[in-house]
């Protein structure tokens, strides 16, 4: 089986009949009804949606076979993974974050910097976060002037380090707000 990529985490129940909050990080929440069985992380336990509608900030949905508040009480904070396979395939310059994850960083220059510990969006695009060699940390927003290319198949990302960013020194960027859109330089 392919990697499984979290696609949602069950909240509080809602209601009495069995239904749930569910938040999901799908780009169309109701993709998570096309995938069959969501599993447990740890693969063991299966949870196929049976209904599902829209709310303020998150979908409220029932399971097949959960019935009852206690049933549903008993998910809470559980997240719903599938097999990366069943995901459809990204855009060019589109990526899924577990694809991201654990990638060797380097400069322009091949130096290494460390790796990729994980892709965060806060409200002013994406920003990819670097475990450096020594050292804290390095946020820094994945831009195409940033990240000038993505390399998959040799397991890296390169990186063209900000001279300054907000006033801070080279290796202790902030975030920028210009998010990350095909077609950029």
């Amino acid at each position: 089986m392919s990697a499984l990529i979290c696609v949602a985490r069950i909240g509080a129940a809602h209601g009495v009949r069995g239904a749930v909050k569910l938040w999901t990080f799908t780009e169309d929440p109701f993709a998570i009804k096309r995938y069959g069985p969501l599993l447990s992380r740890d693969g063991k336990r299966q949870f196929e949606v049976a209904t599902a509608r829209e709310a303020k900030d998150h979908l409220v949905a029932t399971f097949k076979g959960v019935t009852t508040r206690d049933e549903a009480e008993r998910l809470n904070g559980i997240e719903l993974y599938v097999a990366r396979d069943k995901l459809p395939a990204t855009d060019e310059d589109e990526y899924y974050h577990t694809d991201l994850i654990g990638l060797d960083a380097v400069t322009t220059d091949g130096v290494a910097l460390g790796r990729v510990l994980a892709i965060h969006n806060f409200g002013a695009g994406d920003i990819i976060e670097i475990a450096p060699l020594k050292g804290a940390t390095m946020l820094l927003p994945f831009t195409n002037a940033v990240v000038p290319e993505v390399d998959l198949a040799g397991s890296r990302v390169v990186i063209a380090l900000p001279q300054e960013i907000e006033g801070e020194e080279r290796g202790e960027a902030l975030p920028a707000s210009r998010p990350r859109e095909s077609g950029d330089p």
